[in-house]
């Protein structure tokens, strides 16, 4: 998978190419073209102890209203917005549209507490699929396009981790 980041610290703005590619042995990692040895794992929730180029790096994360994520690690602090270019094109009524067979994923690990469409119904773009609750806060995860939901593979009561696929939207 092929993501973009946007990045904003205390250096400035920056935009990164971050490509995912699982193997065997874990993941492989290819930042701006160049790939690095990386290695990661959950230590608590929130907290993630990744291994770059034989460097160990503990990051600490923080949802934030709008999907947008507090990266912290040692005395640095990122804001940090991940964008999918596989998914997203054009602006429709102002809003950007998925195009094509869209998997819904779990933003951040938590609880399923509630499902809000059921397969093969209509859904708009934007409109909420299922809430999930992390840190006591229950986040509504949105459709990313117009279109008819064709599998939901959540229940509520189900603990989900980052990733996780919940359902398809078609």
């Amino acid at each position: 998978m092929k993501f973009e980041v946007q990045l904003d610290g205390s250096s400035g703005k920056a935009s990164r190419v971050v490509e995912l590619e699982r193997t065997a042995a874990g993941w492989r990692v290819t930042l701006d073209g160049q790939t690095v040895d990386a290695d990661a794992i959950e230590i608590s929730p929130y907290t993630l102890s990744i291994l770059l180029n034989g460097e160990s790096h503990e990051i600490r994360i923080t949802p934030l209203p709008g999907g947008k994520l507090k990266l912290q690690s040692g005395v640095h602090e990122f804001i940090a917005e991940v964008i999918d270019p596989r998914f997203w094109s054009g602006r429709r009524h102002g809003q950007v549209e998925a195009e094509g067979r869209q998997p819904i994923v779990a933003p951040m690990p938590g609880k399923i507490v509630r499902l809000l469409v059921k397969a093969g119904d209509r859904v708009e773009a934007g409109q909420g699929l299922l809430v999930v609750e992390a840190i006591k806060m229950q986040n509504e995860i949105r459709s990313p396009k117009t279109g008819r939901v064709e599998r939901v593979l959540a229940k509520e009561g189900q603990p989900v981790t980052a990733g996780d696929v919940l359902a398809w939207v078609e």
